[in-house]
């Protein structure tokens, strides 16, 4: 299996605060890769220096043979990027903002028509085509920023946290296609707090910790690692990046509501 993505030994620092550091990936073409962490771990420094929208200080970034800092504009036409922060024009209609993607990506706006037309009726977004997206809902502009990243059929899609906002249908629609894009090829890199999709989705997974890869396996081999019968990934997470002892928090916090 070829490789999609790799760094090696990259460090970026923000002043005195190292978001990362001598980071180390290897991601084959074709899979889903979790990057998990807590916050602050430099998941989202991580995916933008990928981008070439965040400069490393040190080491080197390979976009299926590209670097990003030398070519950003050939490694930005492989990639469909979700942000964890949405920016859309709001004073655009979605389906005046798809066609000015298309012509983005060097795609013909009328020979696209009837693939945005499915990802409207897919998101349950027909009859919403025409209306500013600055009133639309978080979840709908969610799905819109999800079908932007898959418009220009990318070879790598690269998501922070993209489900946030989506109703259970069309967070199903997103898993489900995203592994049918796998079998063709498409590599991704999502990043999600929710343990329970990463399990599902996830064929393989890192975890960031202060900057750092503390762990890489598929979800069985980290659950397997708990070396705890029956674990969840969610609380194997916890564990490895030392944030199990939640319930004294949790009952301290209860103590001081119940004195109110």
């Amino acid at each position: 299996m070829s490789e999609a993505v790799s760094l090696k030994e990259v460090s970026k620092s923000y002043g005195e605060i190292q978001a990362v550091k001598d980071l180390n990936l290897n991601i084959p073409t074709g899979i889903v890769y979790g990057l998990l962490g807590p916050n602050g771990s430099g998941k989202s420094t991580t995916m933008k220096m990928m981008l070439s929208l965040v400069k490393p200080d040190s080491g080197s970034i390979s976009i299926y043979g590209v670097d990003p800092q030398k070519d950003p504009l050939a490694v930005k036409r492989m990639i469909g990027y979700v942000p964890e922060t949405l920016r859309l024009y709001e004073f655009l209609t979605s389906w005046e903002y798809l066609e000015f993607l298309c012509v983005i990506h060097g795609l013909n706006p009328s020979e696209e028509e009837p693939r945005i037309k499915e990802f409207f009726e897919a998101f349950e977004l027909k009859g919403h085509e025409n209306e500013m997206m600055g009133g639309y809902s978080h979840g709908m502009k969610q799905k819109i920023a999800i079908i932007s990243a898959l418009l220009g059929k990318p070879k790598l899609l690269i998501l922070d946290e993209p489900l946030s906002g989506l109703d259970p249908k069309s967070a199903k629609i997103v898993k489900d296609l995203l592994t049918e894009l796998s079998k063709e090829g498409v590599t991704t890199i999502f990043s999600t707090h929710v343990m329970e999709i990463a399990d599902a989705i996830c064929d393989k997974i890192g975890i960031l910790y202060n900057g750092k890869k503390i762990v890489e396996a598929t979800p069985a081999e980290i659950k397997k690692m708990a070396n705890v019968p029956g674990s969840s990934l969610e609380q194997v997470f916890l564990e490895i990046t030392g944030s199990s002892e939640l319930k004294p928090i949790v009952d301290a916090l209860i103590g001081k509501s119940d004195k109110h």
